[in-house]
């Protein structure tokens, strides 16, 4: 049995539903509404820098060694750009690199992936998020070229522009090209958002200054890593980027035509690629982000949470583009997915995160606001070790927005003292646009 509460708005009655449904079933809840696309224009299907390539030939790789950093999200038309390059005249397809996640995008979020051969060409897969993180100079020698193909989903603390980043240095360091193959920032290239990070904060999930939602496309961001020297290494650095046609900066994910395709295993939807911009701070408190449910990252809570007055807490905060209900689950372990999720086989309250306007919508803001909610209801027996300051420090990029939530600050004040760097940011961006 599930209760769920819906509430839209200050002035909404909330109804209590009773379900029959299974337990561990968060999105049997009812029906979250539809995500259209939100430019009036004619439909429009963005080519990205993968179908640009294909449908020129190949002409830039010919007669070249290649290799290709990629992963299960790379696709034109249903064909992976592995099968369109290894079957491309005069392009040799060397060596294969998969990032977190692995080359099929089926490993679990932090579990080291394994080198192999990819099944379907007997081409060589060296993992780049394992023992090593960078493409060795061994493989690298054999190359004339690497490339990168991999749809990013516009977070900093997400690890596919780290393994960019480290792979344009290896390139740099070996002598040979770099060409990234340009998708969309599926958040859209307007909005820029949250702390620009700390360099002492400098991990796998900060690797470069600059704020939590950047608004770039991965090949904006390498042009402004190598332009800005944000990494070591990369001033000689032959780096080309494919543009994409038919992408301007204020298309999100459902304006672009093109099928959204799991980025990993718990983002499994642009709506779940949205909302994780805020929601992944719940890996830094002692609470649920939804990892071993049916809705990681829109479902959120602990079995010490009371969702009913979660819910109206922020049902008055008359919050844009979104809704939320409450309810209960229970987390399970999924192979592959979520191996040990957090409360596993525990039946916890929760909070249901719906979009309904992705425009309205802001991400980083209402996540927070969740999570100040939530940390504002803990009881005094989980309250002295809440927060894990570590990793909170690490995915917002410092010690401030713990410090702010510990001192009582609003999120709206929080939000207020980044909107000076992000400016600056947005500013420093301007040479390495690409799109309009």
């Amino acid at each position: 049995m599930i209760t769920w509460v819906r509430a839209t708005g200050p002035s909404s009655s909330i109804l209590i539903v009773c379900l029959a449904i299974a337990l561990s079933a968060c999105s049997d809840s009812p029906d979250s509404p539809e995500i259209e696309p939100s430019l009036s224009r004619e439909a429009v299907v963005v080519k990205t820098g993968a179908q640009i390539m294909s449908e020129n030939g190949f002409d830039l790789f010919s007669g070249k060694r290649v290799g290709l950093v990629t992963n299960q999200t790379a696709l034109n038309d249903g064909v992976h750009v592995i099968d369109l390059l290894n079957n491309a005249p005069n392009v040799e397809l060397v060596a294969l690199f998969g990032p977190e996640h692995g080359l099929r995008g089926d490993a679990e979020a932090g579990a080291a992936v394994e080198d192999g051969l990819d099944d379907m060409t007997g081409i060589p897969v060296y993992s780049l998020y394992g023992q090593t993180n960078a493409p060795a100079p061994e493989i690298l020698a054999t190359l004339d070229i690497l490339v990168f193909d991999i749809q990013d989903i516009g977070a900093r603390f997400y690890t596919y522009i780290a393994t960019m980043g480290r792979s344009m240095q290896a390139a740099a360091r070996a002598g040979i090209s770099f060409v990234i193959l340009d998708r969309p920032n599926p958040l859209g290239g307007e909005m820029m958002d949250g702390y620009v990070l700390d360099m002492d904060f400098t991990s796998g999930v900060g690797p470069y200054p600059i704020p939590i939602q950047h608004g770039l496309t991965v090949g904006e961001l390498a042009k402004m890593i190598k332009g800005e020297g944000y990494l070591e290494d990369l001033e000689d650095l032959s780096l080309t980027v494919i543009n994409m046609e038919g992408w301007t900066r204020d298309m999100m994910w459902p304006d672009t035509g093109l099928d959204w395709i799991p980025t990993s295993p718990n983002i499994p939807t642009f709506e779940t690629a949205l909302v994780y911009l805020g929601t992944c701070f719940f890996e830094a408190v002692s609470a649920s982000e939804g990892r071993g449910t049916s809705a990681p990252f829109l479902t959120v809570g602990a079995p010490w949470l009371d969702a009913v007055a979660a819910v109206a807490s922020l049902t008055e905060m008359n919050l844009s583009g979104v809704q939320f209900e409450a309810g209960l689950t229970t987390p399970h372990s999924i192979a592959g997915v979520a191996n040990n999720p957090s409360f596993d086989g525990e039946e916890i309250a929760v909070i249901k995160i719906a979009v309904h306007n992705i425009r309205q919508f802001r991400p980083l803001a209402t996540g927070l606001e969740v999570l100040k909610v939530v940390m504002d209801l803990a009881p005094d027996s989980v309250r002295e070790n809440l927060v894990n300051k570590r990793w909170m420090g690490l995915l917002s990029g410092g010690d401030r927005l713990a410090n702010g939530l510990a001192s009582g600050m609003s999120i709206s004040a929080i939000a207020e003292s980044w909107e000076v760097e992000v400016n600056q940011f947005r500013s420093a961006t301007k040479p390495y646009l690409l799109y309009d």
